[in-house]
Parts: structure tokens; sequence; C-alpha cells
């Protein structure tokens, strides 16, 4: 099978542009998903070279205005139109989509192979996805998109530090709603009771796993939730037990004792890595979940 020239260093290569990725074959069965930053600073005003034909979408959010996107899809010309600072814009790698590089960019492209967002809808219990449901050349305003990708970039400035597992929590995560987003995946309607359904409460857990190094509101959960923000919270508890900001801070903390445990992170980068407002904040929080200090907590290990 021919390697994909739409993720990686490939993908870079492919448009000229500066390329940091991360690849995983195992976070969902007999799938290979990516993301990718890149960083394309000299214009060379020319056609972007089309991708080798695949079955497969990029999923890219803008980080840098781009104020006369030019985009062809099979030869066709799409509406001229900017792409914002934060945006989303869908490309269908088969339909050959191609772009004038007549603007620096800087962006985020999560690569989708359809069967991998079929695995996820198959764990959903929904219908396969058929398409992407997308207007080829226009970007849109996705805050979930945003910050997940948001979060990615800490860690590609620093990809030596970034945890595998956290990277796998947001391509899984980036996928679901992707699926759901843009494929139209039908889930099943939320149990009596009160409390969410299981795609709900998986769904959020993902999100917030994505988001320990930044923040995400309530409201952007309870929205890919399909919820008013109060019944995401009241339902969120209703099922987990406790709220979704103390569900985050034990994860953090989980976070950071993996860290403590496996590198040789100051305090201080640990603090910023597990997204504390500052050390003491961090200290605060560490020694009422685990009952001491983290410098402590460190030092028993080392026993």
């Amino acid at each position: 099978m021919t390697q994909s020239d739409s993720y990686g260093e490939a993908f870079g290569k492919r448009l000229n542009a500066q390329a940091t990725s991360f690849v995983t074959k195992r976070a969902l069965p007999q799938s290979t998903i990516a993301v990718t930053e890149l960083r394309y600073e000299n214009p060379q005003y020319e056609l972007s070279t089309p991708p080798a034909y695949e079955d497969a979408y990029l999923v890219a959010v803008h980080l840098q205005n781009f104020p006369n996107y030019q985009y062809w899809e099979n030869g066709r010309a799409a509406p001229v139109s900017p792409i914002r600072p934060g945006e989303t814009i869908v490309y269908d790698i088969k339909r050959t989509p191609i772009f004038h590089l007549n603007s620096a960019f800087h962006s985020v492209h999560f690569y989708f192979p359809r069967a991998a967002l079929n695995v996820i809808a198959d764990s959903a219990e929904a219908s396969p996805i058929d398409e992407l449901c997308y207007r080829p050349g226009v970007s849109r305003d996705d805050a979930v998109m945003r910050h997940l990708a948001q979060s990615l970039l800490p860690l590609f400035n620093n990809p030596n530090q970034a945890s595998q597992l956290f990277m796998e929590h947001v391509l899984v995560a980036v996928g679901h709603h992707v699926a759901f987003q843009y494929g139209g995946m039908k889930l099943l309607d939320r149990p009596i009771g009160g409390g969410l359904a299981g795609w709900q409460e998986k769904r959020a857990k993902e999100l917030l796993a994505a988001n320990l190094a930044g923040e995400i509101s309530l409201a952007t959960l309870a929205d890919a939730c399909g919820l008013s923000v109060r019944h995401f919270t009241r339902a969120f508890r209703q099922s987990v037990g406790i709220s979704p900001h103390r569900w985050l801070v034990q994860k953090r903390v989980e976070l950071a004792k993996q860290l403590l445990q496996n590198s040789r992170l100051s305090l201080l980068e640990i603090t910023l890595a597990c997204g504390f407002a500052d050390q003491s904040h961090f200290t605060r929080v560490f020694t009422t979940v685990v009952g001491i200090g983290p410098a402590a907590w460190r030092r028993y290990l080392k026993i």
C-alpha cells in the first residue's frame, strides 16, 4: 500500500511546509489516524500539489488568517472566501483537493480514513458513515475543533514531552466529533433516569481528557452532547458521580503523577503541562487529592 502524503513529513513535503506530526495505529482497531501541524511562511503563488488518491479526510483548523482562499475539488473551483483564525475546513482527499498558495498559513490537520470513522460509528452502535457533509472550500466556526487543536500546540512545540496516551485521547475525541458533526452519526437516545447516554458520557470524558492542559467550556461540552448546559451538568454528575470540573481535576492529578514519576520535568513545567493556574495552585490541589505535596510524592517514589 502506498504511503499517504496527507499526514506527517510527506504532507509537509507536498506543500513545502514545515510539518510536525503524531501518528498512531493503535488508538482505533486496524486504523491509522494522525494529526499534523503545518507552518507555511513563504507563499510561492502556485497551486498546491494534489494528494495521492485515498478514501480519507482531512479536517483542518486554521490558526492564521488566510484572506483569499482559492480552492478546487475534482477540478471545479469553489467560491473564493477567507479562512479566519480558529475556523475549521474539511477536505475529502479522494476528490483531489488543491488550493492556491497565495498566503502564509499555520494549521492543524487531523487525518481520518473513512474506515477509521466507521470504526468509531461501529463502537457507538451507529450506522456506517457514507460521506462527510461540508461545503468545499468554505470554513466554519467549530468551537470543539478549535479547542482540541489549540490543546496540542504546546506539544507540537515540545514533541519530546508529548504523552502518547494524551495524543491518542485527542485524536479519538476529534474522530468522534467529526463522525457526529460532519458524518451525521446517529446515536442512541439518552437513558431513562436523567443521566448521560453511554455515547454522551464517553464523548464528554474524551473531550475533557483531551483538554487537560487547557480549558474547555461547559457550553462546548454540552453542545457536543446535544444538551443544554444545565441538563448536561446535572446528567454528568448523575452518571459519573462528580461534576465535570472535579473529574477534570482528578485527570490532571493523574497526569501529574505520570510526569512526576516518568519525566525529569520541573514542578513548574508539570504545572503548565497539566493545566494548573500556577505552581501553588498545583501543589494545593495535588496535596488535597493525594495527601502529600508533589515534591514529597516524587521523593517518595525514589526511596
